[in-house]
């Protein structure tokens, strides 16, 4: 029996993108990088990835960890109940994330928070409610929103639009529409930020979808420890990898993957407002 090949994969060092990209969803205060956390957040920096946005699920996941980033103030924090665990929302965890919101120079937007209606863990209704809550939140904090919607992107875009939110700073996280879809995204104001499975040869109705978007509207994440692109894809995602999704998204925009990584950075840094962190 002949052994199989090992796949060849590129380091993300090779790209030698300069430090001006932003990273804006990963999920690294998870026991997935407890082993090499430290590691990743150094080289992502030398890959050239200026900050990264941290996403805490709910305000447990933030009161225990948030110490983990101590030491880098280039990770800045998004905080929010996903619609998977809504049905542990209640007015205490409401309040706590207001207060930290208040008290936490970090914490730069709610998220991720939406709705999901491809794992059947809490009724739609339940999540709806959670949604509205914390969208309220966010207006009367003034903080940017980050949306997580799966298999429910009609009935996301009708609350939003129901809650008054078209023209309001949200950011579609983990975007993977089509045209049509992007379009709609665009036209209410909105920001799409790009994952790793644009990077897959199949996905093409995604990729048509982000070459459809603006430059201005576009941002780059991984959802690290999750969608790795390729030529990683199978393997655990970290922040460095972004640097991937950034050459594929460049190749669909015509433009050059170190234009690309500047432009998304500064579209980042203007949607969270980066500007105000030292970092």
């Amino acid at each position: 029996m002949s052994k199989k090949k090992k796949k060849n994969r590129r380091e993300p060092e090779t790209l030698e993108l300069s430090c001006v990209g932003v990273e804006t969803h990963a999920h690294l205060d998870l026991e997935d990088f407890d082993e090499d956390r430290e590691e990743l957040l150094e080289r992502a920096r030398a890959c050239g990835v200026s900050a990264i946005g941290n996403v805490f699920l709910g305000p447990d996941a933030f009161e225990r960890n948030r110490t983990l980033f101590d030491a880098h103030p280039e990770v800045f924090f998004l905080l929010g109940i996903h619609p998977n665990n809504t049905d542990r929302c209640t007015d205490d965890d409401l309040e706590r994330m207001r207060a930290h919101f208040k008290a936490e120079p970090r914490l730069l937007a709610v998220g991720e928070i939406g709705l999901d209606f491809y794992w059947d863990h809490v009724p739609h209704d339940v999540q709806a409610e959670a949604f509205v809550r914390q969208l309220h939140m966010a207006r009367e904090l003034g903080k940017p929103v980050v949306i997580h919607s799966r298999d429910a992107h009609e009935r996301t875009v009708e609350i939003l639009e129901a809650e008054g939110f078209r023209d309001y700073p949200v950011l579609w996280h983990c975007f993977g529409g089509d045209a049509g879809f992007a379009a709609r995204v665009v036209s209410n104001g909105w920001m799409v930020s790009v994952p790793g499975p644009v990077t897959f040869n199949k996905n093409v109705e995604t990729q048509a979808a982000v070459a459809s978007v603006p430059l201005d509207r576009l941002v780059l994440e991984t959802d690290c420890p999750y969608l790795t692109p390729e030529p990683w894809r199978g393997k655990r995602n970290h922040p460095a990898l972004v640097v991937f999704t950034a050459e594929k998204v460049a190749l669909l925009k015509a433009i050059s993957v170190q234009d690309l990584w500047r432009i998304t950075g500064e579209n980042a840094r203007r949607f969270f407002g980066l500007e105000k962190l030292a970092y």
